[in-house]
């Protein structure tokens, strides 16, 4: 049955990746600058955040579960870094990265541990932080902004400076989904990971620790959150207590584009890569061809939709073929 699977993964990111080529054959033909160099460094730059966050939403839907707080931990890990910044302006960047990463932790950490420990449904869970955590977000800041000429050049750089030629942010993001492949499939608690997902009463009784996964899973994800949130702010040089508002509803969907099952269990990296970079193409090609913010709203719900409905289909598929295997 794995090998059917995989098979069917395989089929479905090949139909993605054709999805793409011809989507990005139509933007060309409507708007000559969408592939130029100039812009694709631009799509992929802007990319770059929505990637880094899947990662941890992949893991965080593998075992069954979901995130909704993720745009308000990336909020208030970049408030505290951005105000810890005006403070202190000769702070290291290497510091302000640390320390909205474990902001983040620590957030994760402890709706993991409520998700884990107590068996609070993620959704629900997830969803009370997501207000708590603004609100702190509004309370740090006494609701006022921090902006551009309260940063340092050094802290704004984290984001906006290359290295030959190629964007801090898209070094963040390579660097991280290589980590990633290679944690999800070559270590133990990677395949533990998938274990979980796929059954976790069975996994539970072949000795997995589930408790422990779950946990890890939100705190990594609430880890990406907070190193997001500096590269946020560092970023669009502002920082919100709105920040990132309803950004998780981005993330989750590049994760079920590309082919990540929210029934968990199921999904490759591979695929999670493809699914945000059509994302970011939508987002950034959509404006280019002059498309109503309306009509970009429906048109993406519409593409992921169809990738729900493809998810769907692929897995019911799986079954039946396992279901003659059996019978034969």
């Amino acid at each position: 049955m794995r090998r059917s699977a995989t098979f069917s993964e395989s089929f479905r990111e090949l139909g993605l990746l054709g999805f793409i080529v011809i989507v990005c054959a139509v933007f060309q033909i409507r708007n000559h600058n969408f592939l130029t160099l100039s812009n694709i460094r631009d799509l992929l730059a802007n990319t770059a955040i929505l990637s880094i966050l899947s990662v941890g939403m992949m893991m965080v839907i593998l075992t069954r579960g979901i995130d909704l707080s993720i745009g308000a931990t990336l909020a208030l890990a970049g408030m505290i870094s951005a105000l810890t910044v005006n403070s202190y302006r000769t702070i290291s960047p290497v510091l302000s990265l640390l320390e909205g990463t474990a902001v983040g932790l620590v957030v994760g950490a402890v709706i993991g541990l409520v998700i884990a420990r107590f068996n609070v449904l993620p959704i629900i869970a997830t969803l009370g932080f997501m207000n708590i955590i603004r609100g702190v977000t509004y309370l740090v800041s006494k609701g006022a902004w921090v902006s551009s000429y309260q940063m340092s050049d050094g802290f704004k750089q984290i984001a906006t400076g290359k290295v030959l030629g190629v964007s801090n942010l898209i070094i963040f993001a390579v660097v991280i989904n290589v980590a990633f492949f290679y944690f999800i499939n070559h270590m133990k608690t990677g395949r533990q990971i998938y274990a979980v997902g796929s059954n976790p009463e069975a996994a539970s009784i072949s000795g997995i620790p589930r408790t422990r996964i779950i946990f890890l899973v939100y705190a990594v994800m609430g880890a990406l959150s907070g190193f997001a949130g500096v590269l946020w702010v560092a970023k669009f040089a502002s920082a919100q207590g709105d920040t990132a508002t309803g950004y998780e509803l981005s993330v989750i969907a590049a994760a079920v584009l590309g082919g990540v099952s929210i029934s968990g269990g199921s999904g490759k990296v591979s695929g999670l890569i493809l699914g945000t970079i059509l994302l970011g193409i939508l987002n950034n090609a959509l404006p280019l061809i002059n498309v109503s913010p309306f009509w970009q709203q429906a048109i993406q719900g519409v593409v992921i939709l169809a990738a729900v409905l493809t998810n769907v289909l692929v897995k019911r598929n799986n079954q039946h073929f396992a279901l003659r295997r059996r019978a034969i």
